[in-house]
């Protein structure tokens, strides 16, 4: 009986990982090694204690954890995010050196400073030097992290054909074959053979090399480590190019895109690559293992992080001192998102012939999808379109919307631009605003709007609707009863111009201030009367009719000083226009940008969670190159004008499609203010995250495509 219970104890220990912990090595050296430290821990009471196991790569290993024959071992970054996608394993200790960061480097961008004028947004055209390509700083790192960000696009995930189109000459060894511009600044050895050669016989390859090549002026920017500078300058590295050179005179690209002195490369870097992580079965205890591993280090006498003359790196790196508890045992937070997403972009690999199919709404021309595909075959566009058909839900606002409760996982991976005013630093938002006459002296604060006259691009609509009401009703301002907005913003204001209030039951002040089409007729209908969208709700205001306008930050501009031709704003000012903030104060027009009700996002492009994002960023991409419209193209991707329609597909005013970056999910791309006004229209009601309502809100915004 004892020793039943005693077995089943032990099994009890075994699984949790409190008993012994099967440690996997990959070699002959490192099984030798996993043993002598097992002897080790044992001679010193360590708990629990090891025993380990062989495999012959570390694809072994990961795969022993998944089938419970193994629970622990120490291996790369790179291979982590590798293997972490087929199998399921957590971290329960990193690796560090002496800095004690658990980094193994820093993948910078390193300039002249000389060169003033070139940041992290203007490399597009530059002449670039890399370690050679498929290596970690000089090709990964920096072209992963570019393509992430939206910043460079790979046509059909060919990534050496979207870096030839991006740079306009790099020395990248190893790159024969590619494009030629990926040699074209490699020089070779100094008998000019072996240029582009993917070993040191090329004077351009690998870290010092690469940064010999921006020494030399061959090139503009180098993509190394970040201690390669410092090891190449102030009297350090061979002589025979380095003479002379001081760290001083460089600097290196932040994100932000600022630059700063080569040695504040913590804080300015492109990415920070992890150093080895020890990484155990799921159902192991993360924390004993490393208790284990700490107080091995501390009491047994074994050198954990050397290899002697057996070789290097085995079982632990030789670099580092000591481990790192992680912070999250989660393997994608430890190494970092943008580590992880780099890596991700870097993933897009050239497929052949691939086909994306767009979901269009039933409201669309059946024609449309003409022109596209006979445009794609005479195109060097290498990807086709395939064209089907959904039903639309809601009169043709979007394409095709998905439960609300699968957002979570829905990336956003393009961002189509509306026209902007020169300045604004995102082109892939606007700004929902209130205006008011700056010879209003009454209106100062969002409650002093009680009992005036109010104007709205229309009842639903983002910048006329949704945006004030959710403002006023978070604020306290109004507070409708069982839901009913309308009948509280009727109480609120005066009286308004709510273009598409004229329904049952909502109230009849709503309406009062719409004045109808030319003809008088029509008053009060969406898309009809005088007063509707955003030139009609500043129409209103600008007649006099109300006293405050909903709409976004670039109507004062486009109906003032002159730029528009209708009769009624030919001697309209914008200087005579102020904004209403919502802390409690007024601004000028052109202060949108820190007062403003919402920041709205713009409409995007909606992928499956399956789906390569940076393939279809780089079909998008290369196609408005042609199709955009200011190309001489007989199609154009953002007019409407010959399908008996508008804003098919994509809005007739966009100007370019930009990519999302790092905002790739769709609470982060919304932003949080826009969340919030539009939680506020579901009345604070928490037993309902996002309902109808807020369905037929976020429609009108965005088109979706799968």
């Amino acid at each position: 009986m004892w020793v039943l219970v005693a077995s089943l104890i032990l099994g009890l220990q075994t699984v949790s990982g409190q008993s012994t912990i099967r440690w996997c090595a990959i070699s002959a050296q490192e099984m030798t090694k996993c043993n002598a430290m097992a002897q080790a821990f044992n001679s010193a009471a360590i708990r629990p204690t090891i025993q380990c196991v062989s495999d012959a790569s570390v694809e072994g290993c990961a795969q022993k954890i998944g089938k419970n024959q193994v629970d622990a071992f120490s291996m790369s970054a790179k291979d982590i995010y590798t293997l972490g996608e087929e199998t399921d394993f957590k971290i329960a200790a990193g690796e560090t050196s002496a800095d004690g960061e658990g980094t193994t480097y820093y993948a910078v961008a390193v300039v002249n400073k000389k060169n003033p004028d070139i940041n992290i947004n203007t490399l597009k055209g530059r002449k670039t030097c890399h370690t050679g390509k498929g290596r970690t700083a000089g090709w990964n790192m920096p072209l992963g992290y570019l393509i992430d960000q939206s910043k460079m696009s790979v046509m059909g995930c060919n990534i050496p054909q979207g870096v030839a189109d991006f740079f306009n000459a790099s020395c990248i060894p190893g790159s024969q074959g590619d494009p030629p511009s990926l040699c074209q600044l490699c020089k070779g050895n100094n008998d000019g053979q072996f240029v582009c050669d993917n070993t040191d016989k090329e004077r351009y390859y690998a870290y010092s090399g690469a940064f010999r090549c921006l020494a030399e002026d061959a090139g503009e920017v180098a993509f190394v480590k970040h201690t390669t500078v410092l090891e190449n300058t102030d009297g350090n590295g061979d002589p025979t190019w380095t003479n002379g050179l001081k760290s001083s005179d460089y600097e290196l690209l932040c994100r932000d895109g600022t630059r700063a002195p080569v040695k504040e490369y913590r804080r300015c870097h492109l990415v920070r690559v992890p150093a080895r992580g020890i990484v155990v079965k799921s159902d192991i205890s993360g924390t004993v293992v490393y208790n284990m591993l700490t107080e091995g280090l501390a009491k047994s006498g074994f050198p954990i992080f050397q290899s002697g003359e057996s070789g290097s790196n085995l079982l632990f790196s030789d670099s580092s001192i000591k481990f790192l508890r992680p912070e999250n045992d989660d393997p994608k937070a430890w190494m970092g998102s943008i580590y992880y997403s780099t890596l991700k972009a870097m993933d897009c690999i050239p497929a052949g012939e691939a086909s994306l199919s767009l979901s269009l709404s039933l409201s669309l021309s059946l024609s449309l999808s003409k022109p596209w595909t006979v445009s794609q075959r005479v195109s060097p566009l290498s990807l086709s379109l395939s064209l089907s058909l959904a039903l639309s839900q809601s009169h043709g606002l979007h394409t095709l919307f998905p439960p609300l409760s699968l957002l979570s996982s829905l990336l956003s991976s393009l961002l189509s631009s509306l026209l902007f005013l020169p300045g604004d630093s995102d082109g892939s938002i606007y700004y929902a605003v209130a205006v008011v006459k700056k010879s209003n002296s009454d209106i100062t604060t969002l409650e002093n709007l009680r009992g005036k006259s109010s104007c709205h691009t229309g009842y639903g609509r983002t910048a006329g609707w949704n945006i004030p009401m959710g403002l006023l009703i978070e604020k306290g301002l109004i507070r409708p009863a069982q839901c009913q907005i309308p009948q509280a913003a009727g109480d609120f204001f005066k009286n308004s111009c709510v273009p598409g209030a004229n329904q049952p039951g909502f109230p009849g002040n709503l309406c009062d201030l719409c004045v109808g089409d030319s003809k008088g007729q029509n008053k009060c209908e969406k898309g009809k009367d005088l007063y509707d969208g955003y030139n009609g709700a500043f129409r209103c205001l600008a007649k006099g009719s109300g006293e405050v306008a909903f709409i976004k930050h670039t109507t004062v501009f486009q109906n003032t000083d002159g730029n528009s031709g209708e009769p009624w704003a030919i001697d309209l000012q914008s200087k005579d226009f102020q904004l209403l903030c919502p802390h409690g104060s007024r601004a000028e027009v052109t202060q949108y940008a820190h007062c403003n009700l919402a920041r709205v996002p713009s409409h995007a492009v909606m992928v499956r969670p399956d789906t390569n994002i940076y393939a279809l960023y780089g079909l998008l991409d290369k196609a408005q190159e042609y199709y955009s419209s200011d190309t001489g193209s007989e199609f154009k991707m953002f007019d409407s004008s010959k399908y008996q329609g508008s804003d098919l597909i994509f809005k007739d005013s966009t100007v370019s499609m930009i990519g999302v970056a790092e905002r790739k999910t769709y609470d982060k791309w919304l932003g949080q203010g826009y969340m919030d006004s539009l939680t506020n229209m579901e009345c604070n009601s928490s037993a309902k995250a996002l309902s109808s309502l807020l369905l037929v809100a976020l429609m009108s915004s965005i088109f979706l495509w799968v």
